[in-house]
Parts: C-alpha cells; sequence; structure tokens
C-alpha cells in the first residue's frame, strides 16, 4: 500500500519511519510512504502556502492552490488514480482501531497534513475524502496524527509483529487490554513485595486465558463503561462474560 503525505514538515517524518519495530513495514515498502513537501507547490519569491483569513480573524489559512497543485501531482504520479484523501482536523471522525484496520487493508491513501488555523474549505468540500482526529484536542498540524496512522497500519502488516501480539491489544475486540506481568517473579517496591498473580504462573492456560479476559472486562468497565455497552449490544460477550460483570454488579 502507499501514502502519501502533503506536508509543511517533512523533516519530522523520516526519523520515526527509520526506528523501532515498525521500520520493517517501510524498509520493506509494505507500507511505502512518500513525503510531497507543499512549498514545492506554491509561487512567488515567498512560497507562500498560508494567507489572512476572509471575515476577519486570527491566525491564518492554508491556500487552496498550492494544494490543489499538490493533490494534482500525487494523481499523476499514482497514474491517474483517485485514493482516499485524509485531512488530520479537531472537527474530525476519532480515529479508532476499525478505522486503522479499514486502512490497513486497503491500498492507502493521501495524507493531506493542515497547520495555522486550518484548511480552505474548498479544498475540503472537492478533494478530502476523510476527515480524522485523534480526539478533543488541539494540535499544532496534522504531522503528529499522520504519523499515528502510519505506525497503527504498519503494525498490522504482516511481519512486522510477532503474531498474534496485534490480536490482544486494546480495541481489537471492542475491550482494553488486561494489565501484563513479567520477570522477577517477586518484585519489592518501596518495601512491598509485589509477586506476579499466581494464575499467570500456573501453567493452566485455559485459567490464564479465562483470567486475562476478566481483568480485560473489569478494566474496561472501569474507565470504558462505553465499551462495555458496545460490546454487549453487538453481542460479543459470552455468557461467562456476562456472569463476571453481573458479578461486579453491571
Amino acid at each position: 500500500m502507499r501514502f502519501d503525505v502533503l506536508t509543511l514538515f517533512p523533516e519530522l517524518f523520516a526519523p520515526h519511519l527509520a526506528t523501532g519495530v515498525t521500520r520493517r513495514a517501510f524498509e520493506q515498502r509494505l507500507v511505502d510512504v512518500r513525503l510531497w513537501p507543499l512549498r514545492d507547490f506554491a509561487e512567488g519569491a515567498y512560497r507562500r502556502v498560508d494567507d489572512r483569513p476572509f471575515g476577519g480573524g486570527p491566525g491564518m489559512v492554508m491556500l487552496a492552490e498550492p494544494l490543489l497543485r499538490a493533490l494534482d501531482a500525487v494523481a499523476a504520479d499514482r497514474g491517474g488514480s483517485a485514493p482516499a484523501v485524509v485531512h488530520f482536523t479537531p472537527t474530525g471522525q476519532r480515529l479508532d482501531q476499525a478505522l486503522v484496520e479499514h486502512f490497513a487493508q486497503g491500498s492507502g491513501a493521501v495524507l493531506l497534513c493542515g497547520r495555522y488555523e486550518g484548511v480552505d474549505q474548498r479544498v475540503i468540500e472537492t478533494r478530502v475524502t476523510h476527515e480524522l482526529s485523534l480526539g478533543d484536542f488541539v494540535l499544532s498540524g496534522g504531522e503528529l496524527p499522520a504519523l499515528a496512522l502510519l505506525d497503527a497500519v504498519a503494525r498490522l502488516q504482516p511481519g512486522v509483529l510477532t503474531a498474534p501480539s496485534h490480536e490482544q491489544d486494546s480495541f481489537s475486540d471492542g475491550l482494553l487490554e488486561g494489565p501484563q506481568y513479567s520477570r522477577p517473579e517477586r518484585l519489592v517496591i518501596d518495601g512491598v513485595e509485589r509477586p506476579v498473580p499466581p494464575v499467570l504462573l500456573s501453567g493452566h492456560h485455559g485459567e490464564v486465558a479465562r483470567w486475562r479476559r476478566e481483568q480485560a472486562l473489569a478494566l474496561t468497565a472501569r474507565r470504558r463503561p462505553d465499551l462495555i455497552a458496545a460490546a454487549r449490544a453487538a453481542g460479543r460477550l459470552d455468557a461467562a462474560d456476562l456472569r463476571f460483570l453481573a458479578s461486579l454488579g453491571l
């Protein structure tokens, strides 16, 4: 798959694409990332990509014409194909695991990284197919959300992670992932011994699986009861899950 990134700061991407376990996906072109510096498509001596908003107000707005030229160049380089164009904005749909899996199974997209007060609305109305947000907060630009999407998509590619690591991630089955423990078996912190839960040392795979499921249910119920409600409504909870939730008063 191929992701074309339109950005004013292409230098922000290079360290991430060459670091960590997901670099395998980028190095092997399982996720082919191509960077398009937006100032290359601006005109004039100063290569301006922004101007004051009509109607007044603070800040600057990204100009339509450089963005349109960049999008046309990407389309031409792709052989005239019209992939999804993603604009990252606080007003967009919240990015979640289901959307990540959708992109991970597709052919890629164009990622438009806005800056300043935003992008000229006419570009959004005529070229953008998806508007996404990381959450209810404001960032300086779209580069960090673009990196987040690239990372999330890359780790789902075959051979990047040791299977079935991502299958046990938070949200993969609609719940938050429960706690994890490693060596040593007994650890003293601030004078208090904190051993690993005995069930994890039992060797009984069925009991371990059930304990992990119950821990995930309990954690999700405490922190994200909306996810429990969604899982219940979708029929993703079995009889044992429902009995355990009932024991918690849920």
